[in-house]
C-alpha cells in the first residue's frame, strides 16, 4: 500500500467483506489455539442443557475476522494503530455463515485517524456483532505486512 494510503481514504467507503462458515471443527480448533475449553463451546451435551440449545462459537472467533477484515484493507496502519469496540449482539452457532462488513464513517486529518462501523452478521443478515474499529495513520507506517516482515 502506499505511504498516502490515509489520504486516499474517503468517509462512505465501504470495506472488503470476509466470509467464513462456522462448523463445530472450526470452534474446536480455536478452543485449542485460545486454551479456551468451556464446555458451552465444545461439549454438544453440555450446552444442550444450556439456554444456547447447543455449542456457540467464541465471541473473539468473530471478533478475529473483523481484525482479518481491517488487516486486508489496511494492513501494517491496522496492526500498529487499531482499536476496536464491539458489543456481542447474538450467539454464533455451528452451521451458521458469518459475513464482516465494515463503513468508513469518520476521518480526522488532525491526528490522521480514521472510524469504521464493523459487524459481523450471519446468513439471516442477523447482525452477531457490532461496533467501531479507529485506526490512527501513524507518521512512516506505510505498507504491507510483507514489506514490514522482510518477505
Amino acid at each position: 500500500m502506499d505511504e498516502d494510503l490515509f489520504d486516499k481514504i474517503e468517509v462512505g467507503d465501504e470495506l472488503e467483506p470476509v466470509v467464513r462458515e462456522i462448523d463445530q471443527d472450526r470452534i474446536n480448533r480455536y478452543s485449542e489455539a485460545s486454551g479456551d475449553y468451556n464446555p458451552i463451546h465444545v461439549d454438544p451435551e453440555f450446552a444442550q442443557k444450556t439456554r444456547f440449545g447447543g455449542t456457540i462459537a467464541h465471541g473473539m472467533l468473530g471478533l478475529a475476522f473483523i481484525s482479518q477484515m481491517m488487516t486486508n484493507q489496511f494492513e501494517y496502519a491496522w496492526i500498529d494503530g487499531g482499536e476496536m469496540e464491539v458489543e456481542f449482539l447474538a450467539p454464533v452457532r455451528p452451521g451458521d455463515s458469518i459475513t464482516t462488513r465494515g463503513k468508513v464513517i469518520e476521518k480526522s486529518e488532525a491526528d490522521r485517524s480514521i472510524t469504521c462501523e464493523v459487524y459481523c452478521e450471519n446468513q439471516a443478515a442477523k447482525k452477531v456483532i457490532a461496533g467501531q474499529a479507529r485506526i490512527s495513520f501513524l507518521p512512516g507506517v506505510a505498507g504491507s505486512c510483507a514489506e514490514h516482515l522482510g518477505a
